[in-house]
């Protein structure tokens, strides 16, 4: 047999198939580079000027809800869920005996105007009693001097004018003894009015205090928000700062986006963020900004801190918590969130214009409320009304 190639009818050689393989992997190789070569125009063009991370989550104030005083609750005003405003009442408490003690200081701070009215009067008094013992001294060292004189030309007996001058030493005593009470009285009310006598002012300050122990028996919501983690029940004694319920104003949450150590190089305070939830999915983009740069990655922040000054140490990439703040309320009114949701962040890194870390300190609070200001203006208002109704009979007798 021979191994010759075979030849055709016509003694034409046969051709063998074209090899299909080496075509592909060519193929393979072109798309492979002009791959990389996009993705290396894409990185350097956009894909640099971005971070992102799915390690980010829903922060958001819980404002915890605790008594100021002591009482068994009689009214839960708000469950779960429930929205409440600022200055609802979220826990009554019973207010048999904050009612009784603020009875009792409305009592005392009445008695104590009068009593300070009464050093005024005795001021008063003890004034004109001086004056009285000066005209009573004058009278008796006139008549002593005359009595002098006739005792002299010894019309009158040394006896007599003995007797004189014993009423002009008894008138002059008398006197000195008038000035010093006027001083002692005056003393106790020098330089005051009554309503800032110092007896008034400790009066008022018990009112005061028994006035916002009867008024917090009355809790009330701090802020605007939703109510969380409610405990509390119907009859239960409390004590100051038993945790209650918590308030959670859903409108000022904000994200902590945990980054790797390695992405914070271009990273800057007010640079804008893109924010997407997990629980909406890609339907809905949030806009932020970056609020603050974490100051310590979390393990240096965590209970147990890592000993890393051991033999068998591995590094392992620090995640540094950064704030996300969100800039369109809008947003969050048509698409609220919930604390604890899971969320993805992507930092535009292009403007580099801003700080690592703040350069000032606030201006103003953060956060603030003025509910409890209003329980002070009305106590004060209670005060100048029980000084006023106990001033009004001095006020009708100087007409």
């Amino acid at each position: 047999m021979s191994s010759q190639t075979p030849l055709a009818a016509d003694n034409v050689p046969v051709q063998p198939p074209k090899n299909r393989r080496g075509f592909l992997l060519r193929a393979l190789g072109a798309v492979v580079v002009l791959g990389a070569i996009g993705w290396g125009l894409w990185y350097f063009l956009e894909g640099r000027w971005y971070e992102e991370t799915d390690d980010a989550y829903v922060s958001g104030n819980v404002v915890q809800i605790t008594p100021q005083v002591p009482g068994s609750v009689i009214t839960i005003g708000a469950d779960d869920g429930d929205l409440v405003h600022a200055g609802d009442v979220l826990v009554k408490l019973d207010p048999a005996d904050a009612d009784v003690a603020l009875a009792q200081a409305k009592a005392n701070l009445a008695s104590t105007v009068r009593k300070v009215r009464g050093l005024y009067s005795n001021v008063s008094g003890a004034q004109a009693d001086v004056a009285a013992r000066k005209v009573a001294v004058e009278k008796a060292q006139a008549d002593y001097d005359r009595r002098r004189d006739l005792a002299k030309s010894g019309a009158i007996s040394a006896e007599e004018l003995s007797h004189v001058q014993e009423a002009l030493t008894s008138a002059q005593n008398a006197l000195l003894a008038a000035q010093q009470s006027f001083q002692t009285n005056k003393v106790l009310v020098d330089d005051t009015v009554v309503t800032s006598h110092p007896d008034v002012q400790a009066a008022a300050a018990k009112l005061r205090a028994a006035f916002l122990d009867d008024v917090r028996t009355s809790i009330v919501a701090p802020v605007d928000g939703y109510i969380a983690k409610r405990s509390v029940q119907l009859g239960q004694r409390v004590a100051p700062g038993t945790p209650l319920m918590a308030v959670v104003p859903l409108h000022e949450v904000w994200v902590d986006a945990n980054f790797k150590e390695t992405q914070l190089n271009s990273m800057r305070i007010g640079q804008p963020v893109e924010i997407h939830a997990d629980v909406y999915g890609g339907k809905v983009t949030y806009q932020g900004k970056v609020e603050s740069l974490g100051v310590g990655t979390g393990s240096a922040f965590s209970l147990l801190p890592a000993q890393n000054a051991t033999g068998n140490w591995i590094k392992i990439v620090q995640r540094v918590p950064v704030r996300v703040f969100f800039t369109d309320p809008k947003q969050l009114e048509e698409h609220p969130l919930r604390i604890g949701l899971s969320t993805k962040v992507e930092v535009n890194l292009r403007d580099q214009s801003g700080p690592l870390l703040a350069k000032q300190a606030p201006s103003q609070p953060a956060f603030n409320t003025d509910v409890y200001k209003q329980q002070l203006a009305k106590a004060d208002g209670l005060i100048a009304e029980i000084i006023h109704a106990n001033m009004a009979g001095e006020a009708q007798s100087k007409q």
